[in-house]
C-alpha cells in the first residue's frame, strides 16, 4: 500500500531533490502532490518519467494527503506546519523552526532513530542543519564507543545552502571576473567567486552566527548535551557539498586504526582514507552521492585521545533533502504514518 505524499517548497533546489529521491528510492507512492506559493502555481516539476503541476499552499487540502516533506522558510513553517499536521499527516520539515523544540523530533535515522516514535506528539518532525545532519552521522559511531569530551568544527559549506540565489550569483561572479568585470554582491555580504566568506547566518551577541550554534545545540539534542562543541562556519566557491575539517577528543582511548575501521561498519558512511594524493574525498565526488564519506583519519598528537576527520556530503541530498526521504521510510518501517481512505 502506498501513500499520499505532499512536498511543500517544491520548487525549490532541496524540494526537487525531496522529489527526485522519493522516486528513486522507490518510496510507497500512490498520489504526488508539489505544493508552492501562489506564483508556482502551474509551474512544472518533475517526478520520475512525468511532470506534475505546482498546486497553491492556500488552497490545497491537506487532510487528502498522509505524508507532507516541506523545504520552506522558518517563518513559513512556524505558521503552516502546526496546521498541517493538525489536518492529519506527519509533516517533516527542513526548516529550523522547529528543531528545538522540546516535543518534535530531531531525527537523522543512522543517529537516534527510536525518537521517531514521538512523531504524533506535534505530528512534525524536524531535519537538521545541513552541516549538522553530516556531523552526527561520523560522531555518533565514535561517541558510542569512546565518549566524546569535545569537538573543534570548521565548515566549508557551498552556496547550494544559500539556495538557488547562492548558486547563481557564484556563476555570475565566477563569468564575470573573466568577462564583464566583477558585480556586487547580492545573496552574500561579499562577494563568493575566488574568495571564502567566514560568515553564514546573523551574528549572536557571543560573535559566534546562529549557522554555528545551530550546529552545537542540535548535536546537543541528538547525540549528548555533555559534548563541548565549537564551531566556525565558513562559506566557500562549491556549488554543492559540505565539507568539515573535525577534531575530537575523547574520554577513553581510541587509536585511528579502530575508528576507522568502526566508521566504515557504521551506516551511512563511506570511508576513504589512502595515504597518497588522490585517497580522500571532495564535495565535487561526494555530489550525487547519499553517504557521508570520511577521510584522514589520524591521531591527535596533542591531546590524550584525539583524532582528525575530513568529512564530506552532498548538502542537497544527506543535509536535507534525502534525510527527510530516510525519515518517511523510517516512519513507513515503524508503522508510523496514518493512513486515508484512496478516493
Amino acid at each position: 500500500m502506498g501513500y499520499r505524499v505532499a512536498v511543500v517548497g517544491a520548487t525549490g533546489n532541496v524540494g526537487r531533490e525531496m522529489l527526485n529521491i522519493l522516486e528513486e528510492v522507490n518510496f510507497p507512492v500512490d498520489k504526488i502532490h508539489a505544493i508552492a506559493s501562489r506564483k508556482s502555481i502551474g509551474v512544472q516539476v518533475s517526478f520520475g518519467n512525468s511532470n506534475i503541476a505546482c498546486e497553491d499552499v492556500e488552497q490545497f487540502d491537506f487532510s487528502t494527503v498522509d505524508l507532507v516533506l516541506m523545504s520552506v522558510s522558518g517563518s513559513f513553517s512556524k505558521q503552516w506546519a502546526p496546521k498541517i499536521g493538525a489536518a492529519g499527516p506527519i509533516v517533516i520539515d527542513n526548516s529550523s523552526a522547529w528543531r528545538m523544540d522540546p516535543d518534535v523530533p530531531l531525527i537523522v535515522p543512522e543517529v537516534n532513530p527510536d525518537d521517531v516514535d514521538f512523531a504524533h506528539k506535534k505530528n512534525i518532525i524536524a531535519n537538521p542543519n545541513c552541516s549538522t545532519a553530516q556531523l552526527v552521522v561520523a560522531l555518533k559511531p565514535l561517541h558510542d564507543r569512546a565518549r566524546i569530551k569535545r569537538v573543534v568544527v570548521s565548515t566549508y559549506q557551498s552556496v547550494s545552502g544559500a539556495g538557488k540565489e547562492g548558486m547563481d550569483e557564484l556563476w555570475d561572479q565566477t563569468k564575470g571576473v573573466f568577462v564583464l568585470g566583477p558585480s556586487e554582491p547580492k545573496k552574500f555580504p561579499k562577494q563568493i567567486a575566488f574568495n571564502v566568506i567566514p560568515f553564514i547566518g546573523a551574528f549572536n551577541d557571543d560573535g559566534y552566527t546562529d549557522e554555528e550554534a545551530k550546529m552545537w545545540n542540535e548535536t546537543h539534542k541528538m547525540i549528548d548535551p555533555a559534548i563541548k562543541l565549537t564551531v566556525t562556519c565558513v562559506r566557500v566557491p562549491v556549488m554543492v557539498g559540505h565539507s568539515e575539517a573535525v577534531n575530537i577528543e575523547f574520554h577513553d582511548p581510541i587509536d585511528e586504526d579502530e575508528a576507522r575501521e568502526l566508521l566504515r561498519e557504521s551506516p551511512g558512511i563511506i570511508v576513504i582514507d589512502k595515504r597518497d594524493d588522490k585517497g580522500y574525498i571532495t564535495p565535487k565526488e561526494a555530489q550525487g552521492e547519499f553517504p557521508v564519506f570520511i577521510s584522514r583519519i589520524r591521531n591527535d598528537p596533542t591531546v590524550e585521545h584525539g583524532l582528525n576527520l575530513w568529512v564530506v556530503a552532498d548538502n542537497l541530498r544527506k543535509g536535507a533533502a534525502l534525510n527527510a526521504v530516510q525519515i518517511a521510510q523510517l516512519l513507513d518501517e515503524r508503522g508510523l504514518i496514518r493512513t486515508k481512505a484512496l478516493a
